[in-house]
């Protein structure tokens, strides 16, 4: 039987992420309605993003008729960077990036997240434990 992994977060990116986007689009709309389809383009792409981060793994899936997923193991993580914008802190955002050893992605982006310092403490702990539980430790070779 497959153990279930503990759920440490899903969401989806905020679209406050996407407002000067959105504030180009609004400039756009007179020309043809070019604006309000460069504004649903890039809404349901930013709805139909989703973050799943687990005690083993970061899961992304991507896209809105056609899906991507992809799945990064949290042993691979070498380095957790939290970004918080000026503009992202006002609305109680920030981004997390995750420099791993995977070769698809060598860097994971966790946008427009609410608590990412919390969530950040909780990745570096996640992590610790996995590398514990399998047995292995990062080292780069130059």
């Amino acid at each position: 039987m497959i153990e279930e992994e503990k759920l440490i977060l899903k969401c989806s990116p905020s679209q406050v992420t996407n407002f000067g986007y959105y504030i180009l689009c609004l400039i756009l709309l007179p020309v043809f309605g070019l604006g309000l389809i460069m504004f649903l383009v890039r809404f349901l792409k930013t709805k139909f993003t989703k973050y799943e981060v687990t005690e083993e793994r970061i899961i992304e899936q991507t896209g809105v008729f056609s899906r991507s997923t992809d799945e990064t193991e949290l042993y691979r993580v070498k380095d957790i960077r939290l970004e918080e914008p000026f503009f992202l802190r006002m609305f109680g955002l920030s981004t997390i990036l995750l420099v791993t050893s995977d070769k698809s992605s060598p860097i994971v982006k966790i946008h427009g997240v609410k608590n990412g310092n919390d969530l950040r403490k909780e990745l570096r702990i996640a992590v610790e434990s996995r590398r514990d539980k399998k047995g292995v430790r990062e080292r780069d070779f130059e």
